[in-house]
């Protein structure tokens, strides 16, 4: 299939289609992978940097080698790439989950929305009441604006559906061991460190994209870049807290604070106009930003691949 047909096509899917719940999903495979090598770290001792790093180098290698594979096989390789394509994006589950968790907020069926929050988050939700589950459910989308659609259709179009998935591993690895606790901090280390380099220039053109979107929207009046990047600075990750800071100032809500992770509190640096919880208004005007920004970046993309 044509690159700029195959990302047209896997970008439509995701919109449209989402992650049906009922199919199998390569994540699930390679989080399978991780937790098996955490066991076998676990029993031979080795939760150090460097069996950290060859796990998941060895699980990456599989990924884009199974997918390289599958997409070149003759007569059915172009159905397997595009599946492989749309299956490695998520904004259209991103923005479904995220929308049934506010609507749940909104009408205060707190316990229903904090069991569609915990499935978007990695922090703990059990204590949180609405507006904690507010600000959780802001933070996630406005970060995984960039880590589950503009990140991977960037390496997408750079590498196709094996460039894609040797990303979505190391980002699965980071997800599930790039923690700063006892456990992962040597484990993770790998993992963290390369998901950082692979996700940092993704990360500022999800924030070019937003910025732009925001003025289409009527949401840019009054803030300014220098706030954005002055709070994305702040934040441990060199990458996260560029769309979290941005998403912040252009919607009006207070990010960071206080989170609970594996047992272990952490303080998350503020973002955004300070001591403003997030609402259904404020939400929906994330939901417009992130959908807005995340086509934007699409039909760039889409459109540099016909041209070159």
């Amino acid at each position: 299939m044509p690159e700029t047909l195959l990302l047209l096509a896997a970008v439509g899917l995701d919109l449209l289609w989402g992650d049906p719940p009922r199919l199998p999903h390569p994540v699930r495979a390679i989080g399978a992978a991780y937790a098996g090598l955490d066991r076998l770290a676990d029993r031979l001792g080795w939760r150090n940097r460097l069996f950290g790093a060859a796990g998941v180098l060895a699980v990456t290698a599989a990924s884009a080698g199974l997918v390289r594979g599958l997409a070149g096989l003759p007569g059915v390789g172009w159905l397997a790439g595009l599946y492989f394509a749309y299956a490695g994006l998520a904004l259209g589950g991103l923005l479904r989950e995220g929308r049934r968790a506010a609507r749940l907020l909104e009408v205060g069926r707190t316990q229903e929305a904090r069991a569609v929050v915990a499935g978007l988050v990695s922090r703990d939700v059990s204590a949180l009441g609405a507006d904690g589950l507010w600000r959780a459910l802001a933070e996630s989308v406005a970060e995984n604006a960039n880590d589950a659609f503009v990140a991977p259709l960037f390496w997408l179009a750079l590498g196709g559906p094996a460039g894609l998935w040797a990303y979505k591993a190391v980002s699965t690895a980071d997800s599930m061991w790039g923690y700063r606790t006892p456990r992962y901090a040597r484990l993770g280390f790998f993992a963290a460190r390369a998901d950082d380099a692979l996700a940092w220039l993704p990360a500022r053109l999800t924030v070019a994209a937003m910025w732009c979107a925001a003025w289409f929207l009527g949401l840019a009046g009054g803030v300014r870049l220098g706030d954005v990047r002055r709070d994305a600075k702040r934040s441990a990750s060199p990458n996260a807290g560029w769309p979290m800071a941005a998403a912040a100032w252009l919607c009006g809500g207070t990010m960071g604070g206080a989170a609970m992770y594996f047992g272990v509190p952490v303080a998350k640096p503020a973002m955004g106009p300070p001591g403003v919880p997030w609402n259904a208004q404020r939400y929906a005007k994330l939901e417009r930003l992130v959908m807005a920004s995340g086509l934007l970046v699409a039909i760039v993309i889409i459109c540099l691949s016909a041209i070159y």
